[in-house]
């Protein structure tokens, strides 16, 4: 069984202003010389932690980590205005002219797996390899099947904490409910509904519960920005076309990739894994055993750093 590599902190750091308004935290570590790979993090309205370093060997990548607008360290905080999934594409991509790399690995969870198969696909001669977590196709269905029906029926618990904050006459429509709240003027109703969305989320991540991840989830830090930007991309549909992804597929048929997904994912259901493997004749789909969605699950661990392991090996051998 892989476990994560030991911590290790940035050699440098960097603060990108990529718009008049937004600037990133990016920060790098590993090898300077090695393999470039970069984390690309879930939400949208996620982060990167100490943790998001650990799953490459330090001694044969060169390890990317990076906020993404309006969360984590990158600034302002929460920002909606110039936030879309186009501006986030473009973002990664002014990352790597800024870093002066010519191709990297992209490793991506849940959105970060979404935002990476975006990026793939608009800059394909950039990708070496994807390894991808807890696929996400931002497709209705899949939005649907986490905050209408489906999930709930899994989590009914959870579902009505999340459902009870709303009143009876809103909860038709509990992704617009939440996101009125959560741009209004009324700070208290700000918080409070930031904490009850990202609880919904945190309390379905895990095969098994985890006080420490629902504590992390809702740390009012995290939880503002992570409520605020999902509700404003999910309104929006992402800001894609439904099936977007998998209608695309052409245009990263030949680059290598690895899928590693929880059988008991709650948060994206496997199928979406499935669904992009067979429109993916270079990928290769890893179903973990006693796995839900959160990348920390040992299962999931294992399968990613394997896979981190696996590319290199490929990608010294090419």
């Amino acid at each position: 069984m892989q476990i994560l590599f030991p911590e290790i902190k940035p050699y440098k750091r960097h603060q990108l202003r990529v718009s008049d308004l937004h600037e990133l935290y990016v920060d790098e570590s590993g090898n300077g010389d090695g393999i470039p790979v970069l984390f690309v993090h879930g939400g949208p309205g996620g982060a990167c932690d100490s943790s998001s370093r650990r799953f490459y060997d330090p001694a044969i990548y060169r390890i990317i980590t990076f906020d993404q607008r309006g969360c984590g360290r990158s600034t302002p905080h929460g920002e909606l205005e110039e936030n879309t999934t186009e501006h986030l594409v473009s973002d990664i991509e002014k990352i790597r002219e800024y870093l002066s790399i010519d191709k990297w690995v992209l490793f991506g969870g849940s959105w970060g797996s979404t935002l990476s198969l975006l990026y793939a696909q608009a800059h394909p001669g950039r990708v070496l390899a994807l390894i991808l977590r807890g696929i996400f196709l931002c497709r209705q269905v899949d939005l649907d099947w986490l905050y209408k029906q489906g999930a709930n029926r899994v989590f009914p618990d959870y579902w009505d904490e999340f459902e009870r904050f709303i009143p009876d006459s809103e909860r038709n429509d509990l992704l617009k409910a939440y996101h009125s709240r959560l741009v209004g003027e009324d700070e208290l109703a700000r918080m409070s509904a930031a904490k009850h969305w990202s609880a919904w989320e945190g309390n379905c991540s895990k095969l098994r519960p985890s006080q420490e991840v629902l504590a992390k989830f809702t740390k009012p830090h995290n939880a503002l920005a992570l409520a605020r930007i999902e509700t404003h991309y999910f309104l929006n549909n992402g800001f894609l076309e439904d099936n977007h992804i998998l209608e695309n597929m052409q245009l990263i048929k030949d680059i290598p990739g690895r899928i590693v997904h929880g059988r008991y994912d709650m948060v994206c259901p496997l199928d979406q894994a499935s669904a992009l493997n067979q429109q993916w004749p270079e990928s290769e789909l890893h179903i973990v055993r006693e796995s839900g969605h959160s990348a920390s699950e040992a299962g999931t661990v294992d399968a990613l750093i394997r896979a981190t392991k696996e590319i290199a090996k490929k990608l010294e051998n090419s």
